[in-house]
Order: C-alpha cells, then structure tokens, then sequence
C-alpha cells in the first residue's frame, strides 16, 4: 500500500507545491513527539520514588479537575490578521499537557501556520479566477454582439454573398445594452429562446445572452458584506473606441497586424472629418475568428484552474485528517473533532457556501459547449478535459526490438568490413576515399548526431517526469498530443536500426562486384526517405509532433516577425549546438546537386570557395537565429534579453575570428581567436551558471548553488557545473589541433561535436528546472491567455 505521503507529492499541483500543506514537516513533528514521549514512559519505569509517585498523583488529581472543568484538550482561536485585513488567522491553545508540552506546542504553532497559509492562498485564487471569470464574459458579450454586426452585414448585402470576405471590413459601434443584447440573441444561431429566460429570472439589464447562465452561479469577490454577481455588471462601450488586439504569435498575423495598422492609419486619417465616424470600429471576419479562439483558449484555462483549485482544497483536506489522525494516535486524545471543525469552518473548505465551484465548473462546460462546441460536448470535453495517451507496452516491446536490430547489425558490419579489409592500410583506396567519406559525413555524422540529441532529449523527458517538472507546461504541449520518453527512444532506435541496416547493404552490394556509381545514391535515397518521412502529410508517424517541429523550425527562421515563445528559443538553442550537422547537411546537398557522386568526386564540394564561404556562413546561421529572438525585448522590454543578445553576437565574432585564421595562420589571429574565444566562453559560461541554470548564488543556504533544488544529491549540481566547464573548453581543439595517436582528425572533430551535444543535453535539464522553480515560485500552474477587446479613450 503506498503511503499518504507520496500520494500527496504525486497528485499535488507542481508549481503550487509550496503553498499546499507542508505535510512532511508536520509529520516529522508527530514524529518528534513520540520520540518524547517514549523517552518519558522509559524514565517513568525506572523512576518509582515515593515522592514522584504522590506528585504524580497530584498531577493527575489537578487533570482530572481540569477535565471536569474544560473536557476539551486544545482550544483554537479564530481572530482577524489586521483591523484592515478580512482573512481569519488561527490560533490554538493546549488546555492540558499532551506528552510534551512544548512539543505539542510546536506542532499546533506549524499546524495553525499551514492552515493560515492554505486559507490566504485559496481566498488569493477564488480571488484571480473570479474575476478572470467576470473578464471573460465581458469579451464573451462583445463578441456576441461583433458577430451579431457581421451577420447583419451579410443580410445587407443581399442573398448573393453569404460570407464576409477576410480581408473585408465593417463598421459599428459598441454599446451592450438591452436592446443590442437582445439583437444578438434574435441574431445568434441557437440563442432564440434565451431572451425568454431574462424576462422570467427579470434579468434583462445587463446580461448577454449566454452569460446570464453563467453569471447565475459565479459571483464575484465579497464587498461590503454583499455578494456581487457578474450579471450586475454592465458593459459600456459607446462614446469609445474598441480594439481588437490579437498578440503576434507567428508571421501571419505580423503581416496581418502590420497591414490592419496600415489601414487603421488610412481610415483615421479619412474620419477627422467626420465626428461620429471615429467611435466606429472596423472589424473583419478573420480577426473576430482570432479573437473567438482567444477566448476560447481563456476558458479552457480557466476551467484548469478551477480543477486546480478543487484538487487545492480537496488534498489539502485530507492532509490535515490524516495527520490529525496520526497526533491522536501518538499521544492518546482526541483533538481531530475539535480541530476539524476548525478546518471545515475555514474559508477555503466552506468557500462553497458562497460560490459552488462545482456549480461553476459544469456551467463553464454548457457555456463552452453552447459557444464553441457546436453543442457537442465531446468535442468540448476534448478541450476541457484532455486525456492523455495510454503508454502501450508494445511500444517498449519494440524499443527493444529495434535496439537488438541495432546492435546486430552494426556488429555484422564491423565483422564484414574486417573480412572485406576495407579498415586495413591496403585496403581498396577507392572506398576508403570516395565511397566511405560520403557515409561518414551522412551515417556517422549527421545521423549519429541527430539521433543522440534525440536520445538524449528522451532521458531528459524521463528525468523532468521523475522530478515532477512540469515540460508541458512550459512548453505549452498538448497532453494529448506531445512524445513520451518512450516514443522518443522507439524513434531513436528504429532510425539507428535503419541507418546501420542501410550501413550493411551498401557495403554488401560493394563486395558482390557493384560499381561505386550504382550503390553511391543508396546514401542520398536514405536522406531523402528521412526528409520524406517529415514532411509526410498522412496521419503516421507521429504527424502532429512531426509538423510541430517543422513549424517551430519556420519560427526560429523568421523570428523578427512574431512573439517569440519558450519553445522556440529552446530549439534554436538546440540548433546552436548542432552546427556540425547542419555543415555536413550541407555537403551532402553538394554532393548531389553537383553530381560529384557519379564522378566520384569527394573533393569537389569542399575545394571550391562558394562552398567554403556558404559553410562558414550555415556556422553562423543558428548562432544568428538566436541572436535575432533578442526581439523579445520590443515586446517583454526587459534588459536580459540585450544582454542574451552579447552572448550570441560574442559566440559569432569568435566563430569569425577562427575563420579568419584558418586563412590565414598568422601569431596575431591566432591571439586574436584566443582572446574572443575566451570572452565569449566566460560570457556564455557565466549566462550558463547564474541566469540559464539560476545557480552560483552566494547568499544561498546550498553553498554556489540556489536555495531550492529538485534534485536531493548536492554532489550532481557540482559535477555538472564542472563538467561544463570542461565542455565549453573544447574549442582549444579546434584551434590548436592536439594530435592524438592513429586517430583521424575528422573522428576527432566527430567526437568533439558529440560532447557539444551531450554538453547540450546536461543544459536543458537544468534550465528547465530553473523555469519550473520560476514558475513555482509566483505559482503559475496556469496560461494567462491575453484577451482580444480593449477599451481606449479618443485620445489614444
């Protein structure tokens, strides 16, 4: 049976973690406890004088009277934290001794600081959701009523044309009233009998049609001793201008954005005229869609936050029964009646009193359900209740399957090349020379690469899982939709598998007598199915997650043209440290385009000066991508992310440095390599250490590392800023060449390029255990989705 403990820990809200109930700490106290009171029952054994023996029969005497007097063992006081403040504090008073007195105390004073706590966070949350709530249903009228205006435009314009063009505009004004709320009840699909209900529940002054429903059960924050209902609230919109903001999240809506500004200018500039054409807003169909998906987007994290809240209040519950329970077993009484009465009277257990969460999540559903759904309620429980994947054993089935595959196979060609004598130093110097190379650069190289990246990113999926990082989150995957741990191996091991499978047959076919043209394309078809495989428009392998990296890859491309996310720039992040694969992609591309494999011709590509410029300027081009999401600062305007740029411009000038020496060998380039080289690492390191990672904290009470860790061994925090370190350094190779005994440089340069990428893969643990703790710390467990109508004066 598993222990209430680790239920706890495994089904509490992540980045609420410190605001639950500390149940370890109480539990420990309990602990102590009776450990005390052991020590005293042993003392008491040993200790049989007359004189304790009358004092303690006195003692008992005087309890007895007490418990005539006061039955009760512990007394909790409710009273007000200030004269301002409305949030009840807690108290609790021994009435007689239990065990060890200070001991107890200690645990009620820990008890009662737990139960504040709860109370104080819970009240802050009802707080944000509610009124989050109240937000919504005010954009949720408003867009009724836009929708109601584009319907009308389109009965204006006649029968011939049913729908609103994109790019076409109209006009009108804003003003939710009674008389356009009831428009847009007469106007919106599936809304003709809810004008009834308004006239029956006398609710006809304010409430759209389908916010009435909603508004009935959610009410707002207290004031004044009153409860204020959302569907008091009346929107008031004319004599103003209404906006329709829609964040630039990919380069579509820049262009949009950019284009609607161009227009809004045009049609400003037309109305100074004409006073009354200027409180007229302009609206097309393709922005009120935005908008809808904006709010859409909003209820589905409202709806996760009020879960949230639920499991909050229910775990916490039950956290205090059970360690109630566990006191009352240590020492003999009877305080879990008295003391759950307490809890079951505090704000964040009798809430429901004055706001039915229950009530308000199923009336969040029928509203999500009538609004976006289509009134199809899978459908909408497929937004508001994601379920994810069932993790199938036959995918761990085939992870091994495939890993054996591996494993057999490349020992099958390492035993055929050794027979063949293709390793020897008389073996056939065609192969070796032209046939080898291109497999190098394409099996070695860009695959053995690629897929270890891959491999390792699947451990730090399991790793993120194990320590309750909350990735999804961060990323803002879809639980339905996003890799597991173990999809990501079944990829790794079955491309490997294919690679090395590919490896055999084209050395086979070389040993049977087939020429070098014939098997030299089995490379380049190898590279091509990949490519195949990834654009694949059919429903197979991994579709969703296939077309999510290629449109992060086209976001890292044009990143000045639209917000930048986190995982974004954790990609190009990515692509920084996989810029020997990306040169070798490049080759191969040469190799193909220019024939040079039916010439057999391997020194082509790499002697010509347009491809010698075009490679160094693919090193730059990750580097450049990331240099560019510096753009964050234009929408977030904090200075880090000027000061992220330096690392990325510093890490180029480098890269420039070295190509300039590699030119020309001279003593002051090569100085000047080692002075930018050693810059830019001293900058990246320290980015790696205090602001990726959040370690090197010297106030901390973890010596050089941060007061909260996930991990419990202090010893792997200093081992991996250690190891990186010496990671970071490996550029000393590059440029003085240390020769290693009977060792190719380019298995050196593959090796090199290897440790960059498990260097790699050390860094994105701890960066995201530094968002997650970030994250933790301002308990953000959900999205805060921007909202598309803002209200702005004339003079804005």
């Amino acid at each position: 049976m598993v222990k209430f403990s680790k239920q706890f820990e495994g089904q509490l809200v992540p980045e609420w973690k410190d605001a639950f109930v500390d149940y370890c700490h109480l539990k420990k106290a309990v602990k102590n406890i009776q450990l005390l009171a052991d020590q005293n029952a042993h003392t008491k054994k040993n200790d049989t004088s007359f004189s304790n023996r009358i004092m303690s029969s006195l003692r008992n005497h005087a309890f007895l009277d007490n418990k005539k007097r006061d039955p009760r063992v512990i007394q909790v006081h409710r009273k007000l934290a200030g004269s301002a403040s409305k949030t009840d504090m807690y108290e609790t008073e021994l009435l007689e001794q239990v065990a060890d007195t200070d001991a107890a105390g200690e645990f009620f004073a820990c008890l009662d600081l737990q139960l504040n706590k709860v109370n104080q966070f819970y009240r802050t949350k009802e707080k944000e959701f509610l009124e989050r709530g109240e937000s919504l249903l005010k954009q949720m009228e408003i867009l009724i009523e836009l929708k109601a205006a584009v319907k009308q435009h389109q009965r204006a314009k006649g029968p011939s044309s049913q729908d609103l063009k994109e790019e076409e505009s109209i006009s009108g004004t804003i003003s939710c009233d009674e008389e356009s709320i009831k428009y847009a009840a007469a106007t919106e699909p599936g809304l003709e009998n809810v004008t009834g209900e308004f006239d029956k529940d006398d609710m006809k002054s304010s409430e759209s049609p389908k916010s009435g429903e909603l508004g009935r059960s959610m009410r707002m924050k207290q004031g004044d001793g009153k409860l204020k209902s959302i569907s008091n609230c009346v929107i008031n919109c004319q004599g103003k201008n209404l906006r329709i903001n829609i964040p630039v999240t990919n380069p579509a809506r820049t262009f949009s954005a950019i284009s609607y500004l161009l227009w809004d200018d045009l049609v400003n500039q037309s109305s100074k005229k004409g006073g009354p054409e200027r409180n007229k807003l302009h609206i097309n169909k393709k922005k009120l869609h935005h908008a809808e998906k904006m709010i859409r987007g909003a209820f589905v994290e409202l709806y996760k936050g009020l879960g949230y809240l639920k499991t909050y209040r229910n775990l916490n519950m039950l956290a205090f029964v059970k360690i109630l329970k566990k006191f009352d077993k240590v020492t003999n009484k009877q305080v879990l009646p008295i003391y759950l009465k307490v809890v079951e009277s505090s704000f964040f257990n009798s809430s429901d009193k004055h706001c039915d969460w229950k009530m308000i999540r199923y009336e969040v559903e029928e509203f999500f359900v009538k609004h976006f759904a289509e009134e199809d309620k899978r459908k909408a429980m497929k937004y508001l209740r994601p379920t994810q994947r069932t993790e199938s054993h036959a995918v761990t089935f085939f992870i091994g399957l495939f890993a054996g595959c591996f494993v057999a196979l490349f020992i099958g060609y390492v035993i055929m090349a050794y027979i063949t004598g293709m390793y020897r130093s008389k073996s056939d110097t065609v192969y070796m020379e032209t046939v080898y190379p291109v497999l190098r650069q394409l099996h070695a190289s860009i695959f053995s690469l690629l897929f270890l990246h891959l491999f390792l990113f699947g451990c730090n999926i399991f790793a993120w899982r194990k320590t309750r990082i909350n990735y999804s989150f961060i990323f803002e995957l879809c639980p339905t939709k996003e890799l597991k741990y173990r999809d990501v191996f079944l990829i790794c091991t079955s491309s490997m598998a294919a690679v090395v499978g590919v490896l055999f047959v084209h050395l086979l076919l070389v040993e049977k007598g087939y020429s070098y043209a014939q098997v030299q394309a089995i490379p380049g078809l190898l590279f091509l199915a990949f490519i195949v495989v990834l654009i694949c428009p059919f429903n197979v392998i991994y579709k969703l997650s296939r077309y999510r990296l290629l449109s992060v890859i086209r976001n890292i491309v044009l990143s000045p043209l639209y917000k930048v996310l986190m995982l974004d720039f954790f990609m190009a992040d990515q692509l920084c440290s996989q810029v020997t694969t990306l040169r070798n992609i490049e080759y191969i591309a040469c190799y193909y385009i220019t024939g040079s494999y039916k010439t057999q011709d391997y020194n082509y590509c790499t002697s010509t000066t347009y491809y010698k410029d075009f490679a160094y300027a693919v090193s730059f081009l990750p580097y450049y991508w990331r240099a560019l999401q510096a753009w964050r600062w234009f929408d977030e305007g904090h200075n880090s992310h000027l000061l992220n740029l330096g690392k990325y411009v510093s890490a180029m000038l480098a890269a420039g440095a070295k190509v300039a020496y590699e030119k020309e060998k001279t003593a002051g380039w090569l100085c000047l390599v080692v002075i930018m080289s050693s810059a830019a690492t001293v900058y990246q390191l320290y980015w790696d250490y205090v602001k990726d990672w959040g370690l090197l904290q010297f106030n901390s009470k973890n010596p050089w590392l941060r007061d909260e860790l996930v991990l419990r061994h202090k010893f792997i925090y200093y081992f991996s800023l250690g190891l990186n370190l010496v990671l970071r350094l490996a550029w000393l190779q590059t440029v003085f060449h240390y020769n290693f005994e009977k060792v190719d440089y380019r298995v050196t340069m593959l090796f090199l390029a290897a440790l960059e990428v498990v260097r790699r893969g050390q860094w994105n643990f701890y960066r995201l255990e530094n968002e997650h703790l970030n994250n933790a710390g301002h308990f953000r467990a959900v999205k805060i989705v921007p909202l598309p109508f803002h209200e702005v004066d004339d003079q804005d």
